[in-house]
């Protein structure tokens, strides 16, 4: 097959890798806050020519008793990466609920300038009761509610990347004009949640405004996508589904007028490797052995909104009880890909345990498997790339970066070097042009 599209990977840190189990393998099982240990991560993604590092994050302790979380602030521990690395594109994960526009905006704009072009902000909207009440809310917001401040936050934010012209930093030493004041915008913004005149402090970065991502499919997440999103992380865990959420998202970018060859759809991959399937499944039972059963059911249980009394280890999920759940304090991605994934296969609990109980699709097996597993949900448009999973850092991805990168790459469809310095070329995104020269140049 002759392949015109370019397969996009990054690598998703989460704790110290996607297994529950798998800090307890680590010579070091503080790594969590060990800025080598990342460094290491970034240096193994960078040697297979991944798109991205990208952070998730948490802002509430949670299960911290049963294994580590994210910690580290991830634009703090990006910008250290930054200096550490050279090509690898860095995305950090921010909530448009509890932050400020023009503190966020600053902030990833200033590591965009640090690393040359490399930063993605990952917009994502907190339901988290627990993490409400560290930033002085009784309650959460609404799901309407979070979405409505989401769409005006990434509003602002966009507004304050733009509110420098590209030409507007002159920093001439011979006439000694250093800006040019009728290319730097105040942006004037007043709206239901902000109030923000701007410009900027910080001049436009390297590629034009760091690239803007979204995670989540529920109905608010696609419509923030929709309209802003350069890229969508999303959980998808069959390719009948996957195919169709990758058609409807295509279609909703081409309905605000964007080009939706310019929007990527990665979902989650989360592959255990070995050198033949044997090997990976001893892997992965190894890691499984060091699990506490009775915890990972009641930790699905309540992800699903659920009581663990609700879940029986060898019966199917309970969906007319799951179809009753109305809280607003879950992830409705997470549990539609769980349902969709249980349904497909006619999963126990039990299977759905092993299989990363739905969050993102799981894949136990050899290279060649994995690598044609992803070959063909690129080929049959199911996705553009992947967000993948390691089960262990730094182990997991040295696998997948040594073992499967070269088997796509001779498949044709992943690049052997890098073609550029910034993440937005990584994509294959062109440069937005700054909203007030665009209007400017209409008027």
């Amino acid at each position: 097959m002759s392949h015109t599209r370019q397969l996009h990977l990054n690598t998703n840190v989460t704790g110290v890798g996607r297994h529950p189990a798998g800090w307890r393998t680590l010579d070091n099982p503080r790594s969590i806050i060990d800025l080598n240990f990342f460094k290491e991560i970034a240096a193994i993604a960078e040697r297979g020519k991944l798109d991205a590092v990208f952070l998730s994050d948490l802002l509430a302790l949670r299960n911290h008793a049963e294994g580590p979380s994210q910690a580290l602030e991830p634009t703090v521990l990006l910008t250290a990466l930054a200096g550490a690395t050279t090509h690898i594109g860095l995305i950090g994960t921010a909530s448009t609920t509890f932050n400020d526009p023009f503190n966020l905006a600053r902030r990833f704009a200033s590591v965009d300038h640090l690393s040359g072009g490399r930063i993605a902000f990952n917009a994502v909207t907190t339901y988290d009761a627990a993490a409400a009440a560290n930033f002085s809310h009784d309650v959460p917001l609404t799901t309407d509610e979070r979405y409505a401040r989401a769409q005006e936050f990434v509003e602002v934010v966009t507004k304050l990347w733009d509110s420098w012209e590209d030409d507007a930093f002159i920093a001439d030493t011979d006439t000694g004009r250093y800006a040019d004041p009728s290319r730097v915008h105040a942006i004037e913004h007043r709206g239901a949640y902000f109030s923000v005149r701007g410009p900027l402090t910080v001049p436009r970065s390297p590629q034009g405004r760091p690239v803007l991502v979204q995670a989540g499919s529920s109905e608010g997440g696609r419509a923030l996508a929709a309209r802003f999103a350069d890229a969508v992380f999303t959980a998808q865990t069959t390719l009948p589904t996957a195919q169709a959420f990758y058609a409807e998202m295509k279609e909703r970018v081409r309905a605000h007028g964007r080009n939706p060859d310019h929007f990527l759809l990665l979902p989650g991959l989360y592959p255990v490797i070995g050198g033949t399937e044997r090997e990976a499944r001893e892997r992965k039972a190894e890691l499984d052995a060091l699990l506490d059963t009775d915890r990972e059911v009641a930790r699905l249980a309540g992800a699903l909104g659920l009581a663990p009394d609700d879940l029986h280890i060898d019966a199917p999920l309970p969906y007319e009880l799951i179809a009753k759940v109305t809280r607003t304090d879950l992830s409705r991605g997470f549990i539609d890909s769980t349902v969709a994934l249980a349904k497909s296969e006619n999963l126990t609990v039990r299977d759905l345990l092993d299989r990363n109980p739905g969050a993102h699709r799981i894949i136990v097996g050899t290279p060649e498997q994995i690598a044609d597993d992803i070959a063909r949900w690129f080929d049959e448009r199911g996705a553009d790339g992947f967000n993948l999973n390691a089960d262990v850092f730094p182990s997991g991805l040295a696998a997948f970066v040594d073992h499967v990168v070269p088997i796509l790459q001779r498949k044709g469809i992943f690049r052997r070097e890098y073609e550029g310095t910034t993440l937005r070329e990584h994509l294959g995104l062109p440069r937005p042009e700054s909203q007030f020269a665009r209007a400017a140049r209409a008027a």
